[in-house]
């Protein structure tokens, strides 16, 4: 089986998604096809030896669609980005364009209900205005008539299709009143116009259709900052010269330099010199690595301190960056389960709607009542079934929920957001950044006590030991010299403590070893387990910290741990979540003994470390099939099945790093750190702007009350066409007598909007509960 991704050009909303879905699913070949109508991008998965990709292409071409070529990552965005950015400009300004002929269309028909003074304006001069207001915002958008009447034609209807038909009837109805009224002015005081239905109609749906595009942008805003991270240049070594290359002239086997401050160009291994190196955007390891000849360097990661060349092993798509935005790419594009149901009532209520329109009217009409009647009844189901409360049910609840949680910090970006995540039952935490400060500090210092000091010119105190104070002068005197990220924690601790340095000579920086000077004449070293033979510290390390021993002419005095400390508020961040009964976890690049001790300190249910970036969206996507933790860790490194599916589990990834784009793409629920990296902030669904963890609880319950929102306003929505429509239809007239004219169901369309934006209004009133 083959699997392709295509864009796809002219969708209007999830109608078309299920459109293009439904006659691809029909064709020979075709397994599977996920089309997400954000990303505008069509996932298909097809045995080529049945079907062609021209053939699909084609498919969806005589659907109404066009497909734009789709390359690999890097090669294309730029294009497209230029596109919507065009598309979202010409939305913007149809809108603009129909409010101000809107708002005077609505000033002349409805002024008077409301109340509102008019001018004196003869019946003949109120049929122009209104004319002429709603024939030009008609014009405005010409596009969704030409995409209703095309997708009617192809027997594929969607919105469009509704509202080209409900606003054409309205108006073309209106427009036979206001000439038989024109000739007959004694008419005149019973003709009712419809004018304003067509034109504010086209007002709304345009507002909706700018808001909708803005939104689809993001996602290929985040595709394009990964790449963004990868370097444009790099020095390479050829015959003895260093030469500066563009990254995509690059050839496996070249040697390139890397100095200090410089991202690393490419995946390769080290052949010369050493450093430090961050790879916590890539790994999510808290701590800058060490690394010397024949160790492995990632494209992309940030060199810290020492210069080094390494040859080139991976470049292009073969790089772990690249794979990171494939990744990041399939995730997004992929659909929320409960899109689904939507999806299929977009797909069936538009022809339905139709369908009942047309077969009122040819019933009547059959039964002998008339053109004018039977016309009617079409114009009044037509009219009320225009999806204005439909279009308002979920931008409004939206607006009021995104408005609640900005205030509060919170930025709600997806609707995605809002479905999904009453439905979260695990709340994964990436640690580096997000739960830890992502920065190394002095977390304990000890000394060894009755040490006789040799060392005449330290200003010890009385005691003839080395006591805590004096174990940090003798080191960040030592260390103020190194670059070493480990240095600079030290270096941090001293200020912090207003401890000075001592004069120190002859130092001398020893990769993967450690550092040593003279200070007071005497030789100092500071290093490593490996280096400096000692038991002290071996509880701290055991607690995933690094320990730093100092030695003074070979005898080891004291030690100093360095490790990633907790945010403020990241346990009482976890209560809460514990309290609305979420499991936690954490998922993380950093080595087990550091994740275990983090989990302890915050009372988190399961840990999962060593995980690398793609490993991270496999996990998740593991738990959301509802494996359990170790057996989807597991069933990830050996790429294995699954095999004992539990039931489905709703999954929630908080990260701030370029290591969690692709899990928080892939999770139910992506949760991104406001002072972390730009993907991560595009990728995740909200973005808690003050870097507080407890807004992770907040947000949750203001996407749980908005959703509950939502939902009562499609209710009411769907409420008054399940009754609206047959009342329309002319059910109860043969009862009753009684029939619902047009502006009756203009009101009746208008008080069902009226009852959606009130009931969303509402939501002002919400507090979070602790």
């Amino acid at each position: 089986m083959s699997r392709i991704i295509l864009k796809i050009q002219n969708m209007d909303c999830a109608s078309c998604a299920a459109n293009i879905e439904n006659v691809l699913a029909k064709a020979p070949g075709v397994s599977s096809v996920n089309v997400n109508l954000a990303s505008e991008k069509a996932q298909i998965r097809f045995d080529p030896q049945k079907i062609s990709r021209k053939k699909i292409e084609t498919i969806i071409g005589k659907a109404g669609y066009g497909v734009l070529e789709t390359k690999e990552a890097g090669n294309s965005y730029d294009g497209h980005q230029i596109i919507e950015a065009k598309k979202i400009k010409k939305l913007r300004n149809v809108f603009l364009g129909s409010m101000i002929f809107g708002l005077p269309l609505f000033y002349l028909a409805m002024g008077g209900m409301l109340g509102l003074p008019l001018p004196r304006i003869n019946f003949k001069l109120m049929i122009v205005l209104q004319f002429s207001l709603t024939t030009a915002i008609m014009i405005l958008n010409w596009r969704i008539y030409i995409s209703g009447i095309k997708k009617l034609i192809l027997r594929n209807p969607n919105m469009d299709s509704l509202v080209e038909t409900g606003t054409l009837a309205a108006y073309l109805y209106s427009l036979i009143i206001a000439l038989d009224a024109w000739f007959s002015p004694e008419m005149a005081s019973e003709a009712h116009l419809y004018f304003e239905s067509a034109g504010l109609i086209l007002v709304f749906v345009s507002l909706g259709k700018y808001l909708e595009a803005k939104t689809k942008g993001k996602t290929s805003e985040a595709i394009k900052k990964l790449i963004g991270l990868e370097p444009k240049t790099a020095t390479v070594v050829r015959e003895g010269k260093e030469v500066e290359i563009a990254i995509s002239e690059l050839q496996k086997g070249d040697i390139i330099l890397v100095r200090p401050g410089e991202k690393v160009a490419t995946d390769g291994v080290i052949i010369s010199g050493a450093s430090a190196i961050d790879q916590s955007m890539i790994t999510g390891e808290s701590m800058p690595v060490d690394k010397k000849m024949g160790d492995p360097v990632i494209g992309g990661t940030m060199n810290k301190s020492g210069a080094f060349q390494f040859r080139a092993t991976k470049i292009g798509r073969e790089t772990m960056l690249a794979q990171i935005i494939k990744i990041v790419e399939q995730a997004m594009g992929s659909k929320a389960p409960i899109q689904l149901a939507a999806d299929k009532v977009s797909f069936y209520f538009v022809p339905a709607v139709m369908f009942i329109a047309l077969l009122a009217f040819l019933i009547w009409f059959l039964a002998g009542f008339g053109f004018v009647f039977s016309l009617t009844i079409l114009v009044a189901v037509l009219i009320i079934a225009c999806p204005c409360s439909l279009g308002l049910a979920t931008p409004t609840a939206v607006m009021m929920g995104t408005g609640l949680a900005s205030r509060k910090g919170i930025l709600i970006k997806t609707g995605k957001a809002l479905e999904i995540a009453k439905k979260v039952n695990m709340v994964i935490f990436d640690k580096t950044g997000t739960l830890t400060r992502g920065k190394p500090a002095v977390t304990d210092i000890i000394s060894i006590s009755n040490f006789q000091s040799q060392i005449s010119n330290l200003q010890l105190k009385t005691q003839n030991y080395f006591n805590e104070k004096d174990i940090l002068q003798i080191a960040v005197s030592v260390e103020t010299n190194s670059e070493h990220p480990l240095a600079k924690a030290i270096v941090k601790k001293a200020k912090e403590q207003n401890i000075k340095n001592l004069a120190a000579s002859n130092f001398k920086s020893m990769p993967g070893k450690g550092v040593k000077a003279i200070v007071g004449g005497k030789e100092v070293f500071i290093g490593n387990r490996k280096w400096i033979k000692s038991d002290l510290g071996i509880k701290l390390e055991e607690q995933g910290k690094t320990v730093m021993l100092v030695s003074i002419s070979g005898s080891v005095v004291g030690a100093i741990a360095v490790a990633d400390t907790l945010k403020e508020y990241s346990k009482e961040a976890v209560e809460k979540l514990r309290k609305m009964g979420k499991q936690t976890a954490i998922i993380t690049g950093d080595n087990e003994k550091v994740a275990k001790t983090i989990a302890g300190e915050l009372n988190i249910d399961y840990v999962l470390a060593e995980v690398l970036p793609q490993d991270k969206a496999n996990v998740v996507r593991k738990l959301q099939e509802g494996l359990e933790i170790e057996t989807a860790l597991s069933a990830v490194r050996r790429k294995g099945g699954i095999e004992n599916s539990a039931s489905r589990r709703f999954v929630a990834m908080v990260g701030d790093g370029i290591n969690d784009a692709p899990a928080l793409a892939q999770a139910d629920l992506g949760i991104a750190m406001g002072a972390g990296t730009d993907i991560a902030l595009e990728t995740g669904d909200i973005v808690l702007i003050k870097n507080d963890l407890r807004d992770v609880a907040i947000a949750m319950d203001i996407s749980r009350y908005t959703l509950r929102k939502i939902k009562q306003n499609l209710f009411w929505a769907f409420f008054y066409n399940s009754v609206g429509i047959p009342i329309a239809a002319g059910i109860l007239y043969p009862w009753t007598g009684w029939l619902l004219s047009p502006i009756l169901a203009a009101a009746a369309m208008a008080f069902s909007s009226l009852s959606v934006v009130a009931n969303s209004l509402m939501m002002r009133r919400y507090k979070y509960k602790q």
